[in-house]
């Protein structure tokens, strides 16, 4: 559990990072609060015998509303959900697994894989050039739209 929190976190602290607007000493705060968020909320909620069981109550989600451990961990550091909204994608969907974390940005957009692993121990996907170039590609957009492409 704590490979896939941590790098669901990180992915999150990124994107955050990538707004150039908070400090490097905040967005490790903000990392470490929503890790331990996360940790706290999953503990009886996480199954690696059967991965899928318990994803919906695991997955973070930001679409009209902020989810609540990224909101929590945010107000941490002093940042509103209003300046959240500001700073993230519209729309983010994150599902944090046993053995597999992916996420997707927007309603249409392609899932992409994080980290994927196994009982044996897994491997980050962090660097996968497809969805990290998607990503940049959106995060420039003035509209704040995101191209997201897998490619295998």
């Amino acid at each position: 559990m704590k490979t896939e929190i941590s790098s669901a976190a990180a992915f999150i602290t990124s994107l955050l990072k990538t707004t150039g607007v908070i400090e490097e000493s905040r967005l490790h705060q903000f990392c470490q609060v929503l890790q331990e968020s996360m940790k706290d909320h999953y503990k009886h909620h996480w199954f690696p015998q059967n991965p899928f069981k318990g994803s919906g109550y695991r997955c973070l989600r930001i679409n009209h509303k902020m989810d609540p451990l990224i909101g929590q961990a945010a107000g941490h550091i002093g940042l509103s959900h209003q300046r959240l909204f500001q700073l993230l994608p519209r729309e983010l969907t994150m599902w944090v697994d046993p053995f597999e974390v992916s996420y997707r940005i927007g309603e249409d957009g392609s899932i992409c894989v994080l980290y994927e692993g196994s009982a044996a121990g897994g491997k980050s996907l962090e660097n996968h050039a497809s969805c990290k170039d998607a990503l940049r590609i959106g995060r420039n957009s003035p509209t704040k739209n995101y191209i997201m492409t897998v490619s295998s």
